[in-house]
């Protein structure tokens, strides 16, 4: 008895044993589409945490006084904690030649600073983390530069007092608790900032040497 031939079905056939065309490519571009999506929310992702402070920009006026008061050469390593769009660091870099690390728990901020240190041609100079304040490493600051707010500051004084002898620390308009500033200036208004808060006052400490 013959047998019966088996029909086939071509195109259930080439899908089943190869693929069609339409579903490799499908296919092929789900890893890219995954990758892509994965990079726009890292890239939209916010901090770890909530800051610690409002993003209060400190004046362009303010910035030079802070580091005048510093006495900034092209030999220190100025960190700002808190750095916002990095214009101390960038600045310290530009005017001064010294080396900047800016440290902020913001990613966008982050990446503004990063973005403004290319204009300003300053990027070789300068880095920029995203981090915890309370647990980055400044050891190896001569300058420190802080806008942020009075229980901030004193927080972090035990980190400051750490530093090496002969450390500067300038803070925008807060003092450290009750650490004793070497000396207190006042800086004129900055009417051509729109944002304008503080500012005015700038704090200076020196860190003592060890007894």
């Amino acid at each position: 008895m013959p047998c019966s031939k088996v029909q086939t079905n071509p195109d259930r056939d080439t899908l089943r044993n190869e693929g069609s065309p339409i579903m490799r490519r499908s296919f092929g571009l789900l890893p890219a589409a995954l990758l892509a999506a994965a990079f726009a929310l890292a890239q939209n992702a916010g901090p770890a945490r909530e800051p610690d402070v409002p993003y209060v920009p400190t004046t362009e006026t303010a910035v030079k006084a802070m580091l005048q008061l510093a006495k900034v050469r092209s030999s220190d390593v100025v960190y700002d904690l808190g750095c916002g769009d990095g214009r101390i660091v960038i600045a310290a870099a530009k005017d001064y030649g010294a080396r900047g690390v800016g440290i902020d728990i913001d990613p966008e901020r982050i990446r503004e600073a990063k973005e403004k240190a290319r204009r300003a041609g300053v990027e070789n100079r300068v880095e920029f983390r995203e981090q915890d304040l309370f647990r980055s490493d400044f050891h190896e600051a001569t300058v420190v530069t802080l806008f942020l707010l009075p229980a901030i500051n004193k927080r972090l004084r035990p980190q400051l007092e750490a530093l090496k002898p002969g450390t500067r620390i300038i803070s925008n308009t807060f003092e450290i608790g009750d650490w004793k500033p070497a000396r207190e200036v006042i800086v004129k208004e900055d009417a051509g900032d729109a944002y304008y808060f503080g500012s005015r006052r700038l704090f200076l400490w020196i860190v003592p040497k060890r007894k």
